[in-house]
């Protein structure tokens, strides 16, 4: 019989890439965020100059012209409402996605540390029973122990 050795070669699994901790938003997600903020304050903010020219200008006619200044204006002030209303319903929202922040990602590893801070205490709990406590009595016994010779045994005159 002739002898056959056969290699087979094993692979070891790979192991999935281990992806970046992710606390709720992506910085895609952020950034977007910003440029969405951004061109919302700035339309909001062209829009507020182009009716202040058109308000100065309409300020110099007569007093039809200025009850129509007046009707604008309250349009301008029912639309300056509902967009404080939504930037009332956004800032809602962020509230609501900090509360689910704190409760499902802070609040476990506050629970966490509590945990740990309680071993811990119990560690130090067992470590000043079992050994501090212990050398602090030897430590006592010795010098009662010390003292106890010192006092019966019999002084030593030095020779000079």
């Amino acid at each position: 019989m002739e002898n056959q050795t056969t290699t087979t070669t094993q692979q070891t699994p790979q192991l999935p890439q281990p992806q970046p901790y992710q606390a709720g938003v992506s910085p895609e997600q952020l950034r977007q965020q910003r440029v969405i903020i951004i061109g919302i304050v700035s339309v909001g903010l062209v829009l507020l100059a182009i009716i202040t020219l058109i308000t100065v200008g309409m300020l110099r006619q007569d007093a039809e012209t200025t009850s129509k200044i007046a009707d604008v204006f309250i349009v301008f002030m029912a639309l300056q409402s509902l967009i404080i209303g939504l930037v009332l319903i956004v800032l809602i929202v962020q509230l609501a996605r900090l509360m689910n922040l704190l409760q499902h990602e802070i609040k476990p590893i506050i629970e966490s540390t509590n945990e740990t801070v309680s071993t811990l205490r119990g560690t130090t709990q067992f470590l000043s029973d079992n050994i501090s406590e212990p050398v602090i009595r030897i430590n006592e016994y010795m010098a009662g122990a010390s003292e106890f010779f010192r006092i019966i045994r019999p002084k030593r005159k030095d020779k000079s």
